[in-house]
């Protein structure tokens, strides 16, 4: 993942194959990497430690608590935390409610790395757009100069702006991504 910052990753799915080669494609990008087997492996580490993962990709189906658990849970410890939900049983049911339960994305198996570089690119985009417009609000709440004010505005609205552009067109992609596999799926009935 080439202009990826270095993350600390949680990976969990019950298929090992599937948890072996993201745990081996993120630890090749330099990441960090973590693995749970289940839902409950998963929360629990996610509870021990709430600001150790920057990024969790996790099955939707695990044995335990299920990936929409795993989602609760993250977002609960830490609500920046990116979390990506993976199904090889995919439905508009689930992904609507990952997606309002604070998903970042919602993928189908069989995916491939490319796809997962996207995500998680994207995700590392929002995250930083998100930390210097928390930064900005921090300073111009922190008693900055009124020389400095309307140009702190001026940046906070440009970033608020590319944050709801960013949103749009995931909203977007997930939509249509996600019409595109029920016409598929209609097609192959």
């Amino acid at each position: 993942m080439p202009n990826t910052r270095p993350c600390s990753v949680l990976v969990v799915d019950d298929e090992t194959d599937v948890r072996d080669l993201l745990v081996d494609y993120f630890r090749e990008a330099g990441h960090e990497v973590s693995a749970a087997a289940d839902g409950t492996e998963a929360v629990a580490e996610i509870t021990a430690h709430p600001t150790k993962f920057d990024l969790v990709i996790s099955d939707l189906q695990l044995p335990g608590i299920d990936g929409l658990g795993v989602l609760k849970a993250a977002k609960a410890a830490n609500p920046d935390i990116s979390v990506i939900i993976v199904t090889g049983y995919a439905s508009v049911d689930s992904a609507v409610r990952a997606v309002r339960m604070g998903a970042y994305d919602y993928l189908t198996k069989p995916f491939t790395l490319g796809q997962i570089e996207v995500i998680v690119r994207r995700a590392a985009e929002r995250q930083a757009l998100e930390v210097e417009n928390r930064q900005l609000a921090d300073r111009t709440g922190a008693g900055a100069r009124p020389a400095d004010g309307p140009g702190l505005a001026d940046q906070l609205q440009r970033i608020d702006d590319r944050l709801a552009r960013i949103e749009r067109t995931l909203s977007d992609l997930g939509q249509a991504s996600l019409q595109g596999q029920t016409a598929a799926s209609e097609t192959a009935s």
